[in-house]
């Protein structure tokens, strides 16, 4: 059921906007779905904390800035705006990519917390990107173009003569996503408009394209065209969108995963991802298994050959041997991108086959470890660090050397990762639960509150994780369904009790325990995760390693001090500051470090990986 009502928008236009727009197409080889992210809030925690600042920043955003080089490049008046520096000046070559970003983040928020603010930014943005496209003629460009660059740039490209470090089909990508979610959360009618004509302008270029042109354009990076198409297409049913999808499928890296084969070395390894998650959800259109091959074997690949013990990939945004980890810590390790990216890949492979725990185990070290300290918590508007370093006597806030070396900006850095950024801290929450016929799959242990609408159900979950082994899930409502709850693999002895009486269900470490039951209202469920120290060894130097405690990755206080190489850490020496927490100490180099989570290590030197001698403590 839609309702229509109509908002004064920010910039005084009056914009219609509707309810939620569902998709019209199933989706094919799914068992499990994750809940829309409006049934799903977060409650206080560091999480929401995130969110919170970002929540700032997105209300405080200057959208005439934002605006000023779409309306520039398409003839329009800039009135009078200042423009942006970094990837959004006007003479940056993909300026422009970070925008769908923020109409995705803008949604979200919206979506989550009913902030009309984001809303109405959200959708008067998109209304003054309709008359830029309507001004086309004018500007020389083709029915349907969008973008902050001349059309010219596409051109080139088709030609193999584009040589300015622009990545055009990655920019398009953006604002197409932004402009679905914009049509998905709120059903503002100029989003479908501005989306489909957009869409369509995709869709007639690439069509005059032979297949080995098509294959020699994604030589350069493109984002996840294949997956917004196909999302398209889940939306609206017209096959078109599927055919342009599938125009999208990059047979040089998509052969050899079908195959089974590990060519990443080499690569540039945030172009990769958002193709896999692409070729999942081309999956569920058509069913055709060679493009859920291709994601599982990205992601297990990526996952188990490819990772640092933070979850996040790559050194210099680029992918090297298969396993080379110790070899590759350095300042421009783990690029916010890929583990954002990773990310969606998970949820989507997880709701094929939501038995295999381990997606999710993937999905809290990722998130934790680098995501949810990729944020400068000193910050009110939630600023990011492209990457994580991981050398010794590392430091976050290290950008890359064209912004400064330092955190994102309110207006002078726009990276890939800042847009990724706060898309990441305003779903914080999406994840957290799934469900199917029969179940409730809880996947994470994050401060939250649950309305599950179709069982009218509501389950919050309270608990101070990671920094404590317990979680508890208060059910309000009835009926007869299973709580499947992920039993972590870094855990053992892990027990689960209804209302104060331990339950006796398996809780295999690596799986899911099933808890089926009539549930009553007031049903409390406890859940018990005991959390030990161990250590995470580099694939390719099991006398480097990293140090953590249950999930959450460990890392040693260096203050200013500078490290010339990984601390000599005795495992014998490490010890808990008190019985709870997650303050310890230890022996590295023969002098006491202080040690503690790595996602709040802000602020000085740290060492997260150590070579290592001797045991931990039993």
């Amino acid at each position: 059921m839609r309702l229509f009502t109509t908002l004064l928008g920010f910039y005084g236009a009056t914009i219609p906007v509707t309810a939620q727009v569902a998709p019209v197409v199933s989706e094919t080889g799914v068992t499990a779905h994750p809940f829309d992210i409006n049934q799903v809030s977060l409650t206080s925690s560091r999480f929401m904390a995130n969110q919170n600042r970002t929540v700032n920043y997105l209300k405080y955003v200057d959208t005439n800035r934002l605006l000023y080089n779409f309306r520039l490049n398409h003839k329009l008046s800039t009135n009078g705006a200042t423009p942006n520096k970094g990837w959004d000046a006007p003479d940056f070559p993909f300026r422009t990519h970070m925008q769908g970003h923020f109409l995705t983040a803008w949604v979200q928020c919206y979506a989550q917390l009913g902030d009309t603010n984001c809303r109405d930014r959200a959708t008067g943005f998109v209304a003054e990107l309709l008359k830029c496209q309507k001004n086309n003629a004018a500007a020389g460009f083709s029915t349907g173009y969008l973008s902050g660059f001349p059309e010219s740039e596409f051109t080139k490209l088709e030609g193999g003569t584009l040589s300015n470090g622009n990545v055009p089909y990655y920019a398009i990508h953006k604002t197409l996503a932004g402009l679905l979610d914009v049509y998905r959360w709120t059903g503002d009618a100029n989003a479908k408009t501005v989306l489909l004509a957009l869409a369509g302008w995709v869709d007639t270029r690439t069509s005059k394209l032979s297949y080995d042109q098509m294959q020699k354009v994604m030589k350069t990076e493109f984002g996840g065209m294949n997956e917004v198409l196909a999302d398209i297409y889940h939306q609206t049913g017209d096959k078109k969108w599927l055919t342009a999808a599938q125009r999208f499928d990059h047979a040089a890296v998509f052969d050899p995963l079908a195959a089974k084969q590990d060519k990443l070395d080499g690569l540039h390894a945030n172009t990769q991802v958002p193709k896999w998650i692409g070729a999942a959800r081309e999956f569920k259109a058509t069913g055709t298994t060679k493009y859920a091959d291709i994601a599982r074997n990205g992601w297990d690949f990526t996952v188990n050959a490819h990772s640092y013990a933070i979850g996040g990939n790559s050194q210099a945004e680029h992918f090297h041997a298969p396993n080379a980890v110790a070899s590759w810590l350095s300042k421009d390790t783990a690029e916010g991108c890929n583990t954002y990216n990773m990310l969606k890949l998970t949820r989507e492979l997880f709701t094929m086959n939501p038995t295999d725990a381990s997606y999710f185990d993937f999905y809290e070290r990722a998130l934790i470890n680098h995501m949810l300290g990729q944020q400068d918590p000193s910050t009110e508007h939630g600023h990011i660090t492209y990457f994580t370093s991981l050398n010794p006597g590392g430091r976050r806030g290290l950008g890359p050397a064209w912004g400064g070396g330092t955190w994102s900006t309110d207006y002078d850095s726009h990276w890939c990762c800042q847009g990724t950024g706060i898309e990441t801290n305003t779903k914080m929450q999406d994840s957290i639960y799934f469900f199917d016929d029969s179940s409730l799959y809880v996947n994470l242990f994050t401060p939250s509150k649950l309305n599950w609408k179709a069982r009218s159900v509501t389950v919050e979950q309270s608990t101070t994780f990671p920094a404590s082994d317990t979680t508890s899930l208060t059910v309000n409502g009835g009926g007869n369904w299973s709580m499947k709850i992920r039993i972590p693999s870094w855990t053992s002895g892990a027990t689960i009790a209804v209302n104060g009486a331990t339950q006796a269900i398996t809780a295999t470490p690596g799986s899911y325990a099933s808890l089926s039951r009539t549930w009553k209202s007031g049903d409390i469920v406890t859940v018990k995760l005991p959390m030990k120290l161990r250590v995470v060894p580099a694939n390719d130097n099991k006398s480097v390693a990293a140090l953590a405690f249950g999930p959450t990755v460990l890392s040693g206080n260096y203050g200013n001090s500078n490290l010339s190489s990984n601390p000599k850490l005795d495992l014998g020496s490490v010890k808990r500051t008190g019985t709870s927490g997650l303050s310890f100490t230890g022996t590295a180099d023969g002098k006491t470090v202080n040690i503690g989570p790595f996602y709040e290590a802000q602020g000085f030197n740290y060492a997260v990986y150590w070579a290592i001698s001797g045991s931990l403590p039993g």
